[in-house]
């Protein structure tokens, strides 16, 4: 049976990607089909609910993670893309406007993605 660690890791890095999917893919999608915009997916309150989603299972995947395997600079490079994602949220757009924004979430995104990726990885060579 697959650890709760190891499922936490593949659901943050589902997660992040998803994450990186919205910022990227809607606005592809209103070029495309602009009657997408009656659906609100481009919605602050989707950020806001997919940051809340990542930073327990973030949390706890790496902590667990870093436990099993000691490479805990793993949580320095989730905890930094953690960090870009919530400011993305809080002060993104305020600061840096819309592009700033996607940017700010894009990095983390893929700084979270990728420290999983790598906690992951680290975790199966342990349990092996």
């Amino acid at each position: 049976m697959k650890s709760f660690q190891s499922l936490s890791d593949k659901s943050a890095i589902g997660l992040s990607l998803l994450c990186l999917l919205h910022c990227l893919g809607i606005p592809l999608l209103l070029v495309i089909a602009p009657s997408i915009a009656i659906l609100q997916l481009n919605d602050e309150l989707f950020h806001l609910w997919m940051v809340l989603a990542v930073l327990p299972i973030s949390i706890y995947a790496v902590t667990s993670g870093c436990k099993k395997h000691k490479k805990f600079y793993l949580m320095g490079v989730v905890g930094c893309g953690l960090l870009f994602l919530v400011l993305a949220l809080s002060v993104g757009a305020l600061f840096l406007g819309k592009t700033g924004e996607v940017i700010l979430t894009t990095i983390g995104s893929l700084v979270i993605a990728y420290g999983h990726f790598k906690n992951f990885r680290y975790s199966q060579r342990v349990s092996n």
